[in-house]
């Protein structure tokens, strides 16, 4: 295959395009399932004429007029087949045809809004709500999305398929959200592309440390979300939050996949690019403190640092414990025992670990390992790290809490986990 082989160019443009024309068509034929079979057509027609006719100059309009067409051609046999129900029942439409052309014309950056919104609907369960937004709005087949998460194909199949079914059970509307519903529906939106991004940059389960596909699908959804949605703070936090955690990907592996914790990264091969795109995000939702933008600003804190002895630890504690109250959870409470230790000694951290309640959490044992490491409580350091490697269902996590509790049986000690952010 060349470069420029046709079926390689309809791929790449079904995943530039795919969620654009998805979009478009949903909030015409009212139904998602009907709106991705539709644009499906519309690349299996593309795979069957480019080859012959050459790719367009413009393949992406190309795209959707065709898939214009489809919609009404479907359309027109719908109303059809109502008129002759209606026929039948000696009953006669008054209605006129409706313009389904121009109606589709609509500006496609509400239609995508629209799309976000619905797949990430609080009606469908967290797993369901990130198959589809993957499906839809990342253009991932399932086989990847499959891979990605590491279950069965069949598995992310039949979550799509519910997912679908479910909206339309539910007779979900494909449009933005009222007013009273917005900020709720949002914090869903961000949640379900954050825990793509998360599930890319710290792998549950499996033989890799990360999968950087996953990190990249989020990053995209961020940014299209940020551009639909300018005037939201949090939308820029969380891109900024990505942004800044997605620049220490480089260095965060060695030459065989091995992890390189947070403190014994080469700073130097963190990509500046990510980083200086991340601070001007968090500098559009400068003066709020919802909680995207705020663990965006702790990572900032690690970013802004050319030397980990640099960091600047009080402050991230501080920030922390704003979002202890903002938005509580023990794995806020975690990270910050985290920044404590660090600013103000082992001591104080181990009390903020020692209260909190998360009994299948591997981190909570290791957290707990190194900081009763720092206190010089090797022992018991080693038996919470060798606890850890139990519970944690990575390969290359439990490697590596392992390789601290052989270190530590050993007289060595190594820097402090990296935590999330």
């Amino acid at each position: 295959m060349t470069a420029t082989d046709p079926r390689r160019v309809v791929e790449a443009v079904w995943r530039i395009e795919s969620a654009r024309i998805i979009a478009g068509l949903a909030r015409i034929v009212h139904d998602v399932g009907l709106a991705e079979e539709l644009a499906q057509d519309t690349f299996v027609i593309a795979l069957e004429q480019w080859p012959v006719t050459g790719v367009p100059d413009h393949p992406g309009s190309w795209l959707m007029a065709t898939a214009k067409h489809r919609a009404v051609d479907v359309l027109r046999r719908q109303r059809r087949y109502g008129q002759k129900l209606a026929e039948i029942g000696r009953a006669t439409p008054d209605a006129e045809d409706p313009d389904i052309a121009a109606e589709l014309d609509d500006y496609v950056g509400d239609d995508l809004l629209r799309l976000i919104f619905t797949t990430c609907h609080p009606v469908l369960s967290a797993e369901s709500r990130a198959a589809l937004t993957l499906r839809l709005l990342g253009g991932l087949t399932t086989d990847e999305i499959a891979r990605a998460y590491l279950v069965p194909e069949p598995t992310v199949g039949q979550r799509i398929t519910r997912a679908k079914r479910t909206l339309a059970d539910k007779e979900v509307a494909i449009e933005l959200p009222p007013p009273a519903e917005a900020a709720d529906r949002l914090a869903s939106v961000l949640e379900v592309i954050y825990l793509i991004f998360n599930e890319g940059y710290a792998a549950t389960a499996g033989d890799d440390w990360m999968r950087p596909s996953l990190c990249e699908e989020a990053l995209r959804l961020g940014r299209i979300l940020a551009t639909l949605a300018p005037q939201e703070p949090e939308v820029h936090g969380l891109v900024a939050l990505m942004e800044l955690q997605a620049s220490r990907t480089p260095a965060r592996t060695g030459p065989d996949g091995a992890p390189i914790l947070l403190q014994e990264q080469n700073r130097r091969r963190w990509d500046r690019l990510l980083i200086r795109r991340g601070l001007e995000a968090l500098a559009r939702a400068e003066g709020t403190f919802g909680p995207y933008v705020l663990q965006a600003s702790i990572a900032a804190c690690h970013a802004r640092a050319t030397r980990p002895e640099e960091t600047d630890w009080k402050r991230i504690a501080a920030l922390y414990e704003v979002l202890a109250h903002v938005s509580p959870s023990p794995v806020v409470d975690l990270n910050r025992a985290v920044a404590v230790g660090n600013a103000y000694g082992p001591a104080r951290g181990l009390e903020i670990v020692d209260r909190l309640v998360l009994p299948s959490y591997a981190l909570v044992p290791a957290v707990r390992g190194d900081l009763l490491a720092k206190l010089g409580r090797t022992a018991e350091a080693r038996n919470e790290f060798e606890r850890a490697a139990v519970m944690t269902r990575n390969a290359r996590q439990r490697s590596l809490f392992e390789a601290r509790a052989a270190a530590l049986e050993c007289g060595a000690q190594r820097s402090e986990l990296e935590i999330n952010p």
